[in-house]
């Protein structure tokens, strides 16, 4: 059977393809360039070159060289235009919105398991591969495809691929779900590949220097306005240069003097206001979330209890999934939350079963 394998360039994807090849498939290695480096704002603070993570022209470069390893066929394709309608505009209309979004979900969501399963199937493979950590399974009362998390805790990746459909799930593989990452980096030395000790890339792709105010500001220029800095109890405490410098939960950073710590509890884009208060300000145990998508069940007719994450590096927690439309839920904790922060996706669970996930509106 035919695998088209996405190859970042990192040892994660380098194995998986390894791995593949060893189950008896045929591999056809791609990376998606999506870096559109001649645009001017992938400049760094002092004009320099900014040299990305996955997909960069190293990553390709690294990636080829695995590939030529391995003795499979290796392409890069051309995703660069949708890449920059469906990801970076995504990017910075949330944070222009007073939201703080998760670009990995949307990559993954509309272009790994969308746009490159298409072309997969164009190349007449059967599958599309990633080096995800994540278990795929099929039950076979229902025949739904179940995603559960990696065997690695530490590198469990079921969270951003909580958007997945039944058919997207059901042309994918996930090699790396049985194995920790000290095994990958074993089995990249034992196999002689360049990536074996590369460092994991822990940046967003096309801010490599995660400076994002300074990247909105020069990919949508005049989008950032200043307004106030407002105390919950409706003081005005200062001024800020952009809503786009701020996100919930944070401290650092405010451009305010104060007697006591102050956190950002709120983001009002319609105002133009950063709302902040003392700690207790940004904990909550409600939540209301929209953009819903069920893996475990087809869809929810009645409270379900899980265990949420509100962010990708967050803990569980105990709650409950309520319905209170076909497109929103209310989400209740059995626990005070921080810093439930409207963009991010929150994300069910029963066990190692991931049952689907939706995207934070607001705290409640």
């Amino acid at each position: 059977m035919r695998v088209v394998m996405a190859m970042s360039g990192g040892v994660d994807s380098s194995v998986a393809a390894a791995l593949l090849l060893e189950q008896g498939y045929e591999v056809i290695g791609v990376t998606m360039q999506i870096w559109p480096s001649d645009l001017p704002y992938y400049s760094s603070a002092d004009g320099g070159e900014i040299e990305g993570g996955c997909c960069s022209l190293g990553a390709v470069e690294d990636a080829r060289a695995v590939a030529n390893k391995l003795g499979i066929p290796y392409y890069v394709l051309n995703f660069q235009a949708s890449f920059q309608d469906t990801v970076i505009d995504y990017f910075v209309d949330e944070y222009l919105r007073g939201r703080t979004p998760n670009p990995c979900i949307v990559c993954n969501h509309r272009l790994k398991f969308s746009e490159l399963l298409e072309k997969a199937i164009s190349l007449d493979a059967d599958y599309v591969a990633t080096g995800h950590y994540v278990c795929r399974e099929q039950d076979p009362a229902s025949g739904r495809w179940l995603l559960r998390k990696g065997l690695d805790a530490g590198k469990d990746q079921s969270y951003v691929l909580y958007g997945l459909t039944q058919p997207q799930i059901s042309r994918s593989l996930f090699p790396l779900g049985g194995f920790t990452k000290k095994i990958i980096r074993e089995k990249a030395a034992d196999l002689g590949l360049v990536v074996a000790d590369k460092p994991d890339s822990q940046e967003i792709c096309f801010v490599p220097d995660q400076d994002y105010a300074r990247f909105i500001a020069q990919y949508r220029p005049g989008s950032m306005k200043p307004g106030k800095i407002k105390h919950c109890d409706g003081r005005v405490l200062g001024e800020h240069p952009g809503i786009v410098n701020f996100t919930v939960g944070q401290r650092k950073g405010l451009g305010i003097a104060a007697g006591t710590p102050l956190y950002v509890s709120e983001i009002n884009s319609e105002s133009n206001e950063v709302i902040v208060g003392d700690e207790n300000a940004v904990f909550a145990n409600r939540l209301i979330a929209s953009g819903l998508n069920w893996i475990a069940i087809p869809e929810l007719t009645k409270p379900l209890a899980v265990e949420a994450k509100i962010r990708y590096t967050a803990k569980a927690y105990p709650a409950l999934v309520k319905p209170l439309s076909h497109e929103q839920v209310e989400v209740i904790f059995g626990s005070l939350q921080r810093a439930i922060t409207p963009g991010q996706a929150v994300v069910f669970y029963q066990g190692d079963l991931m049952m689907g996930g939706g995207t934070i509106d607001r705290k409640e």
